[in-house]
């Protein structure tokens, strides 16, 4: 199992749903595409994690609907005890980034506005997020709690993302206004 096989088990111990609903849900948390999470449900439900039922629906496909087993709850549960590996970092800004002495101050200050921007949309969608959640249900306990402090990660990330950009962005149009001479490519 991966941990987008945790992750997914995970949504469905909350409640049961299509691999559609659960791919939405998780996309906050963990880039992940239908190709991947389809055939993950298959192979769970094919390992009694999972089990699946049909839902007729009047004017869309009919949606198959998955629920977590007794065995899909005690598999996430040791996982749970499993030692946290590392966490594996794979932006292409950072490539980028390493490579920006070979373009112009113009185009380097359009890739980090477009992250800038990413970073602006997932804040409001995590603000969002948070609004859903009532102030008593964030404390240790409630089931709301670890949604709220998850969603607050995101919100801290997001943030230093986005005051990493502003960083940049601000020596880039510092040293533009100064017309600092580009090296030339070689």
């Amino acid at each position: 199992m991966n941990t987008l096989s945790y992750g997914l088990l995970a949504f469905l111990a909350r409640e049961p749903g299509s691999g559609y609903d659960v791919m939405l849900k998780i996309q906050p948390f963990w880039q992940a595409k239908h190709s991947q999470i389809y055939p993950l449900l298959a192979q769970m439900e094919e390992n009694e994690l999972l089990t699946s039922h049909w839902v007729k629906q009047s004017e869309k496909p009919d949606k198959k609907i998955y629920s977590i087993t007794e065995r899909g709850i005690r598999k996430l549960k040791e996982w749970m005890y499993m030692p946290l590996p590392d966490p594996i970092t794979r932006d292409e800004l950072s490539m980028k980034t390493f490579c920006m002495w070979m373009t112009d101050r113009d185009n380097a200050i359009e890739i980090v506005e477009t992250r800038k921007a990413y970073f602006t949309r997932r804040l409001e969608t995590f603000h969002k997020m948070l609004q859903n959640i009532p102030e008593d249900k964030r404390s240790f306990g409630n089931r709301e709690f670890y949604d709220y402090i998850l969603i607050q990660k995101g919100i801290f990330n997001a943030t230093a993302g986005q005051d990493w950009c502003n960083w940049v962005l601000g020596m880039l149009r510092e040293q533009k206004a100064n017309d600092i001479p580009v090296l030339p490519v070689q």
